[in-house]
Parts: structure tokens; sequence; C-alpha cells
């Protein structure tokens, strides 16, 4: 972290815990579909439930909580950032007291097709337009043998940068939509299309024997951006939420 930054805290509750960190420089950022820097350091933390044995819930609907996740974007040295020089020190940081650090599991990155649900509003926009949604509708990609070949493709969360995110339930982005929008909208209102359709997954951490994670019953977390807010490297606006089965 940069030596002067302080521990994300969500005021009220305390420090948050790190989750994970992504050296975009060893990312095959050209062959991704969301414009990461080409150098830098992507720090994910959200407050796990360690101080509160789980009371405390950060979840999208509830704005007072979004202060507990956060990314941290740590430039590289000699990478312009806000027409300025990013050289600050960094320096590594120990936990802050009560939270136990979860085990350090590295991980190697590889390129890969990813699928969304016939029901997320961008493929929903191409085969049925004004369709209810986040439900099936009349065409053959709602088909129960198209699902059934879609989930075999990928049919399981795991870790993911980039792509479309593998929800456990609802679109995420709907879910994101839904909270940005307070919930004043109905499914049918195009207002909530389009603001699902303006959101990209940056990062969705599946749960993690290997590393003692579990997110609600083997769910997973989720940080989503606006494609403007990603290309202005304003990581601080990204949304989160989570999902279990």
């Amino acid at each position: 972290m940069p030596a002067g930054a302080e521990w994300p805290v969500w005021k009220g509750h305390g420090p948050l815990s790190f989750v994970a960190s992504i050296d975009c420089a060893r990312l095959p950022t050209a062959a991704l579909d969301i414009d990461l820097p080409e150098a830098g350091t992507l720090l994910f933390f959200c407050f796990d439930g360690q101080l509160d044995d789980g009371e405390a819930l950060v979840l999208a609907e509830d704005r007072d909580s979004w202060a507990g996740a956060r990314v941290l974007y740590v430039a590289a040295a000699g990478e312009v950032a806000d027409e300025e020089v990013a050289d600050e020190e960094v320096a590594e940081r120990g936990a802050p007291a009560g939270l136990k650090p979860y085990p350090v599991v590295p991980l190697t990155a590889r390129v890969e097709m990813t699928a969304t649900e016939p029901w997320h509003p961008s493929v929903r926009a191409v085969f049925a337009p004004g369709a209810p949604l986040g439900n099936r509708y009349d065409h053959s990609v709602c088909s129960q043998e198209f699902l059934d070949a879609l989930w075999e493709f990928d049919d399981e969360v795991g870790h993911r940068i980039g792509g479309h995110a593998h929800s456990v339930q609802n679109p995420v982005e709907i879910e994101i939509a839904e909270a940005v929008l307070d919930g004043d909208v109905s499914w049918d209102d195009p207002r909530l299309s389009e603001e699902a359709g303006s959101w990209v997954l940056l990062a969705q951490f599946d749960s993690e024997d290997a590393a003692d994670m579990m997110w609600g019953d083997a769910g997973a977390l989720y940080w989503l951006i606006r494609r403007e807010d990603l290309t202005e490297r304003r990581f601080e606006r990204s949304m989160f939420t989570w999902q279990c089965s």
C-alpha cells in the first residue's frame, strides 16, 4: 500500500479485510475486454464479519454499508496519474489488530471465454428487446437444451478478471443497477436496463478453500465498475455485491 495511505475502514464497524491483489503488469491486458492499467496494483478489501461475528453485512441495496468494500489502485512508479507522476513510496502493511489475515494463495491467470445468462440485459436486448428483465423469454436461447449446454460450458464461479460475471443468482449487473437507482424502479422500467448495461465486471472472487475464504454459503464476491470510471482509473467508484446459493 502507499506508505501514507490509511487502511480502509468502515466507520462505526472497523477495518476491512484484505481479500486479493492484482498485479496489472502480469495480466494479458490486450486480451481482456476491460481497459485495465498496464501496470500498478489493484487491492480489494471488504468487511467480512470477523469483528462482529457477521452481524453487519455489506449489501448493495444498503447505501450505508457501501463503505464496507473498497478497491485501491496503487500506481506503478513513474506512471502518470491525475496529471502527476505517481512516485509515492509503498510499503508492506500488516493487518489491523483484531483481523486474522487470510493465507496467501498465489494465483496465475489464463485467458478464457466467458458467457452470461440469456436474461442478462445485453443478451435480452439482442434477442428480445422489451422482454421482462431477469426472466426467460420466448427465444431458443432460453430453451432448457441451450441452458444445459451453457451451464456445462461455464459450470463454476471461480475467480475472474473482466469478462462476464458468473452470477450465483440473478445477474449482478441488475443488482448493482437497482442499488444505484435506490430500488425506485421496477424491472420493466427501461432505466433499469440502461443502468445495468453501463456496468462491467472488474473482478469476482469465489469461495476458496486454500485461503480459508467462505462467502456466505459457498458464495462469491463481485466488484463492478462503469467503463468511463475504469478509463479514468476511478476505482474508488467501483460497486460491490456478493451472492451465495
